[in-house]
């Protein structure tokens, strides 16, 4: 038995959440550009909750911009797919399956644009959505009224342009524009393009008018891990366990957040953020933008190189040792935390903190530390550096684990290269060292055999600022680098964590 609308009656309401049957009569309100499983895994979970709940009662219209790939999974199953939620939340297994009914229908761009369009002059229409990856929201040449333009910002331009012309600039037809790819400040770069384009595209100025100030152009920030459809395997039994076949099935991490910046206006359009608290809609994006890159994405930065090092794998294996797990929870909050160059209280820090060590014990999201090692001294320069400076401008002794950490991407970064690409070795094995500051910072290694740590972290080019100028902390470094070479990481973990429990 296949998911479909005329299939659900047959489908044990037991095992699997399922959609009451008035929810296929709701009007669309949303028109979102893509399909993929961040999309359907995090702004359509909420639409779907919300619809569930009887809050926000609108459904989405999907446009497919690409030509590659079809619709037919989508068509075949009348657009439902199922959400499996596993993870931990406050420390317990999280485990849910939800037949999600939130997409009306599936169009594509390239055959369908009419279609598109007499959606964009529907009175019900309230919001566009999008994630078209962060090369989507770029400035091309394009013409807006070819059927459909080229570019993500064309096609919304057109979209725009023919919702104005059909309600004669009507205020109070202008919509909410939430893009979510990963970018900072999308929304305020999404509209600088459309303007852009507008004007290469001699649209009325009535019209650029009506834009800018009938619509709100909503900066967004998504947090979610959405693997998508599990391995063959794993598939078979979920859906012997759903008891039908599922094409378009998504894995989903627990936790979710979409942080939109808003005001009260923009609340009550987006009524589907009170079905959920993961949805926050606030005047300011920049704290959860904070929390997110410093403690997350930070913490993964400066933890790969000592947990690959120390022989682990996956970041579930990492916290699966008492070792690894205490240094990576004690780099995080009591490090990286106070050093957020940001306004943010403890409380606030330690929740953030703890749902993240929570989404690191996930069973079900197996995270390569090798994966998360790619283009690693960029992401130490973004993500780190500006800790560090912070760091040393609120207190004067050197953030031990902080430097533990650099010495780790310093011990893990020294390769060789073969052809154009640098590898490492580790007890005899070798790993691919994925970075595209390798070969610079290995010429650095080479030509400054007896200062290497101090030539690195000096290094201008390399972080932007001398890290050699902080008092302690190229000594610090350096004697971590020394022992990690001498004895192991390994060893490392247990006198960090021995000297916690001797404070």
């Amino acid at each position: 038995m296949q998911l479909s609308q005329s299939n659900l009656k047959n489908i044990n309401a037991q095992v699997v959440d399922k959609p009451n049957t008035d929810i296929f009569d709701l009007p669309a309100k949303v028109l979102q550009f893509g399909t993929g499983v961040l999309l359907r895994g995090l702004p359509d979970y909420y639409i779907d909750k919300a619809n569930k709940a009887g809050i926000f009662n609108g459904r989405v219209v999907v446009v497919k911009s690409t030509d590659t790939g079809s619709t037919k999974e989508f068509d075949e199953q009348d657009a439902l797919y199922t959400i499996c939620v596993r993870g931990i939340e406050n420390g317990k297994k999280i485990e849910e399956n939800i037949i999600n009914a939130s997409i009306s229908k599936v169009l594509v761009a390239g055959t369908q644009w009419q279609e598109v369009l007499d959606f964009a002059a529907s009175p019900h229409l309230q919001v566009i959505i999008s994630n078209t990856t962060e090369v989507g929201i770029q400035l091309v040449e394009d013409d807006v009224h070819a059927h459909p333009p080229v570019s993500f910002p064309g096609k919304l331009l057109a979209v725009l342009f023919h919702r104005y012309k059909i309600f004669n600039g009507a205020e109070d037809r202008g919509l909410v524009i939430v893009p979510t790819e990963l970018i900072p400040d999308n929304a305020t770069k999404l509209k600088d393009i459309l303007l852009k384009q507008a004007k290469k595209n001699q649209l009325p100025q009535d019209f650029m008018n009506w834009m800018q100030n009938s619509n709100q152009f909503c900066n967004s920030l998504v947090d979610r891990i959405v693997p998508g459809k599990p391995d063959a395997t794993a598939l078979e039994n979920l859906q012997q366990e759903l008891g039908y076949t599922d094409n378009l099935l998504t894995m989903s991490e627990v936790y979710s957040l979409w942080a939109i910046e808003g005001d009260e206006k923009v609340k009550q359009k987006l009524s589907f953020a009170e079905a959920d608290k993961g949805v926050v809609i606030t005047p300011d994006i920049n704290l959860h933008r904070e929390l997110k890159l410093r403690l997350l994405n930070g913490t993964h930065t400066l933890s790969c190189g000592v947990a690959y090092l120390a022989g682990f794998e996956t970041v579930k294996s990492a916290m699966d040792n008492e070792e690894m797990a205490t240094f990576i929870a004690d780099l995080m909050k009591a490090e990286i935390a106070p050093a957020i160059p940001y306004q943010v209280t403890t409380d606030i820090t330690d929740d953030f903190a703890d749902k993240v060590l929570d989404r690191f014990r996930n069973p079900h999201i197996k995270h390569q530390w090798l994966s998360i090692s790619m283009n690693y001294t960029s992401k130490l320069k973004m993500r780190v550096v500006p800790l560090l400076l912070n760091h040393y401008e609120k207190f004067t002794h050197v953030p031990q684990l902080i430097a533990f950490g650099f010495a780790a991407y310093i011990r893990f970064i020294e390769g060789k290269q073969e052809g154009d690409k640098f590898y490492g070795e580790l007890n005899g094995t070798t790993y691919h060292i994925n970075d595209d500051k390798a070969a610079y910072v290995n010429d650095i290694l080479i030509k400054q055999q007896d200062s290497k740590v101090a030539a690195v972290l000096a290094d201008n080019f390399i972080w932007g600022d001398s890290l050699a100028e902080f008092p302690g902390f190229v000594k610090a470094v350096n004697k971590y680098y020394e022992e990690i070479k001498k004895s192991s990481v390994s060893t490392l973990l247990k006198q960090f964590k021995n000297s916690k429990a001797e404070a």
